[in-house]
């Protein structure tokens, strides 16, 4: 019997092998040029396999096969295996297998290269595998040509989450989305640094990139379409929702020290006088040649679920330490902020019938983040008997971001699609001063504080319906929808040292006529209380305020020809604390020739104030020119706020109009587009008034809606690839220009200098750089890969605290890296950002935003940053 088992089970093993064979192949665009990262898929199975980065691949399969591939803004194809042993695949432009998510258009037979708006589709793979940046922000600004975001420093919360704009507007005034479904904001209103002030954006940062397919930047006014937040733009980031392969990364990097400048003998964190980050109290440490060592670990997996539905699960931990640069003596903390971070995504689509699935996506990101304020070396602000050589204090931080989407889509017997949707997200940012001190308690003092913090909740549920009609015309789109949203924004107190300021009996001054401030022996000055760095928010700061939001849509796109495209959309919202608005938008294509489209758009917008422009309020220090100054930020609804003649905030409104042409022939794809944006009533932060009728301050600022501005600008992107026999190349060059003015300070009665003068204009218009140009190239042969990456930056003009010009001229920076396949599974990669080491031109001062011989503009302030990736997949 045994025998008889043996030999049926090696006749079935035979068999079985026989049965099996492999496959071998690469699959090419129609110019030739190879595609890499290709899903390849045994019909009815959950074999499957990718392309290698020159687009080949090995496949085993059963006998009478049919292989599926699929490849994003590609058709798919269908080939029988038959007795074929090598089959090599030309993949078309045109719509992929799975329905692409394209922003701008709600049509399911548009893609990004036939819209009448300008879209970018920006393949994540291919980038984070073939650069050295590690998070969202800095990849898109050397990808995205109007896309801009520099790391700040002495801006107390934005030293933490990066400020981004999109075509030179505000932080607020670009839409983010994840699966076309709207992402919540940041609780932070920036207040310092070069970008965004008086803003709150969304934190990018907060999505690991590991877990993104793609990114659509859709550069057009879209409030007609998605609401209020869309005056500049939309980006919508689509997740992976590949399955059955394992992916990830181990990187490691760090900058070079070496700062461009000349600096004076003794100059802070030059050497022999480099600030020990390991303890605090102005100690000196170890000169060093690098710093901001940055560890990063990721991994990517998916698996089936049912017939065609998958989960997909992504996982990163960053870790990065404090990078520190010149400075001056009230700075010796001068650089970029300290990482520890852990991010967890998972999308996931489960069929329930032919045409319906239930789905969902969602995440947690936990960010514990360390910064230095402005140092305080003597006076009534340090007690030696704690700190004898002054302390420099350290802002750091908890950043939580939980968000969660869910919904159900099908799709009827007569077309119409459907897609229920409830999605909600919320930001907590919890503050702790370590190193720093409470004065007024002396050397009683703790020297770390739980300094509260602010969070804001959002809550969105949608319910949209479509259909596309081929037989009217050409082909007709209709949509349309609703939308409930709540938000919900929160400052929650501190412990009371972190804010109180005690009297010479150690007890809270709650009535200063007949408590006693403890007096500094030295100065004779009282000692002022609160944490230094970052006063914690007091019970008078709380905020627990909520509003909601109804709106209505409607969108439609009509192919009239063959060649001309019609589109049009309109939005109600009702928002409950400010009333209503009602938007529109046109835009149309025109196909000149067979690879050739003329496009435009033109449409109003507006952007609703933010929860936290309304009711953020905080007491703080602000050194100017590294002189400290008590300063009040008022909420917008306080009597004191109405008492300095600044109005109740209200919408922003805009007007967008643009005009661009596209063009693809033998390998190339061009694209122009002009752009006009014209904003009125934007909300900014104010300069400083003169205060001396509040206690212990001695200026007050607000959020206004302070300017009009107006924006003319083009984006180009000229892009080529070619396969030949020595290798594959390919070359973009994006580049954005410029030109946006302040039409309009609606300062009212109110004096035009303090309200909104020539500092806050500079820093205003430095947010809109006049041109960024990147020129990006690639080789790879077999497994070998390289590229280059060159990026010039425009003159940025600011004001500094003496009122004179901070001249930065324009300058020019440079990637490399190159990578080799070591195996079929593991790839190795080195390479170096910003190679030569480029630095803005030094400013000396004194009197810089920062603290330091520059500001945060153009590429920033790190230096030559040089890294090695090993990516694997099995």
């Amino acid at each position: 019997m045994k025998k008889i088992t043996l030999i049926l089970f090696s006749l079935f093993t035979i068999s079985w092998c026989f049965g099996q064979q492999e496959i071998t192949g690469i699959i090419t665009d129609s110019s030739g040029a190879a595609l890499p990262y290709v899903n390849i898929v045994e019909k009815g199975s959950s074999n499957g396999t990718t392309t290698d980065d020159q687009g080949k691949y090995a496949i085993t399969v059963g006998a009478n096969a049919t292989l599926v591939y699929s490849y994003i803004g590609f058709e798919g194809k269908e080939i029988v295996v038959g007795t074929q042993q090598k089959i090599d695949v030309v993949l078309l432009e045109g719509e992929a297998l799975r329905t692409i998510v394209v922003v701008g258009s709600r049509s399911p037979k548009r893609t990004a290269t036939d819209t009448p708006v300008a879209i970018d589709i920006i393949d994540m793979q291919d980038i984070i595998t073939k650069s050295g940046k590690i998070e969202i922000n800095e990849l898109l600004q050397y990808t995205a040509p109007s896309f801009n975001s520099n790391k700040q420093s002495g801006s107390d919360g934005a030293d933490h989450i990066d400020p981004a704009t999109l075509r030179g507007l505000g932080p607020d005034q670009t839409l983010v989305l994840i699966n076309g479904k709207r992402r919540h904001s940041s609780s932070l209103v920036n207040i310092f640094g070069t970008r965004g002030r008086g803003n709150s954006g969304t934190d990018l940062n907060t999505i690991p990139a590991s877990s993104i397919k793609r990114i659509e930047i859709l550069r057009d006014g879209a409030a007609a379409q998605y609401g209020s937040d869309a005056i500049a733009g939309v980006i919508n980031i689509v997740l992976k929702d590949n399955v059955n392969k394992l992916t990830g990364s181990i990187s490691y990097g760090a900058y070079n020290t070496d700062a461009k400048g000349n600096f004076p003998t003794s100059t802070p964190n030059t050497d022999g006088n480099r600030l020990d980050t390991d303890r605090d109290g102005n100690r000196i440490g170890d000169d060093q040649s690098f710093d901001g060592g940055s560890l990063k670990i990721t991994a990517n997996y998916g698996v089936e679920i049912g017939e065609g539905g998958f989960a997909n699960f992504t996982t990163e931990y960053l870790s990065k330490n404090k990078t520190l640069r010149p400075g001056y003596d009230f700075r010796r903390g001068f650089g970029e902020a300290a990482i520890d971070g852990f991010n967890f995504f998972a999308n996931a689509a489960i069929p329930i019938s032919e045409n319906t699935e239930v789905y969902a996506f969602g995440g947690r990101n936990y960010r514990d983040t360390d910064a230095y304020a402005f140092t305080r070396n003597d006076g009534t602000r340090v007690v030696t008997s704690i700190f004898p050589n002054g302390f420099t204090p350290r802002i750091t931080s908890n950043i939580i971001d939980n968000s969660v989407s869910a919904g159900i889509r099908t799709e009827t017997e007569s077309g119409w699609k459907i897609d229920f949707n409830n999605t909600w997200g919320k930001n907590n940012f919890h503050y702790f001063i370590k190193g720093t001190q409470n004065a007024s308690l002396g050397a009683t003092s703790p020297t770390d504080f739980d300094a509260g913090g602010h969070s804001l909740s959002q809550n969105t549920t949608s319910l949209d319906f479509s259909k596309y009609y081929e037989d009217i015309l050409n082909g007709f789109n209709i949509a349309f929808g609703t939308e409930y949203r709540t938000e919900n924004f929160t400052i929650f107190a501190g412990e009371e040292a972190s804010y109180a300021t005690y009297d010479v009996n150690g007890l809270p001054i709650t009535d200063a006529a007949t408590q006693t401030q403890p007096i500094d022996p030295i100065s004779g000055d009282a000692r002022p209380g609160g944490s230094q760095g970052f006063p914690g928010y007091s019970p008078s700061n709380e905020v627990d305020r909520s509003r909601t939001n109804l709106s209505l849509y409607a969108d439609a796109e009509l192919d009239i020809t063959d060649r001309f495209l019609l589109g049009a959309a309109a939005r109600f919202e009702e928002y409950s604390d400010f009333g209503s608005t009602f938007n529109g938008k046109l835009a149309f294509r025109v196909k000149a020739a067979e690879a050739v489209n003329i496009r435009g758009s033109l449409s109003t917008g507006f952007r609703a104030p933010s929860l936290a422009q309304i009711y953020y309020n905080l007491r703080f220090t602000d050194f100017q020119g590294g002189t400290a100054t008590e300063t009040l930020l008022s909420s917008n609804n306080s009597p004191v706020t109405a008492s300095f003649g600044i109005e109740q905030l209200k919408e922003e409104t805009a007007i967008n109009g643009a005009l661009g042409a596209t063009a693809s022939f033998h390998g190339f794809t061009i694209t122009v587009d002009g752009y006009y944006i014209n904003v009125k009533d934007r909300i900014v932060l104010t300069g400083t008034f003169p205060a001396p009728q509040i206690p212990d301050v001695s200026e007050a600022q607000f959020f206004a809606n302070g300017v009009d501005t107006e924006t003319i600008g083009l984006d180009l992107i000229f892009s080529w690839k070619g396969n030949f026999d020595f290798g594959d190349i390919s070359a973009t060059l994006a580049g954005n220009i410029n030109n946006m003015s302040i039409e309009d300070i609606n300062n009212g009665p109110l004096d035009e200098g303090t309200f909104f003068g020539e500092r806050e204009r500079a820093f205003l218009l430095a947010s809109a750089p006049e041109s960024k140009f990147s020129l990006n190239t690639t080789y790879s042969k077999n497994k070998f890969n390289a590229g280059v990456g060159l990026t010039h930056f425009s003159e940025i003009v600011l004001i500094d605290f003496a009122d004179t010009e901070d001249v930065y001229g324009a300058k020019l920076t440079a990637d490399l890296n190159a990578g080799y396949k070591l195996t079929d599974n593991l790839k190795l990669t080195i390479g170096g950002n910003n190679i030569f080491n480029e630095y803005p031109d030094q400013q000396n001062d004194g009197e810089t935003e920062s603290g330091g011989y520059w500001d945060a503009v153009q590429m920033g302030f790190g230096g030559a940053y040089y890294y090695a990736r090993l990516d694997f997949n099995f």
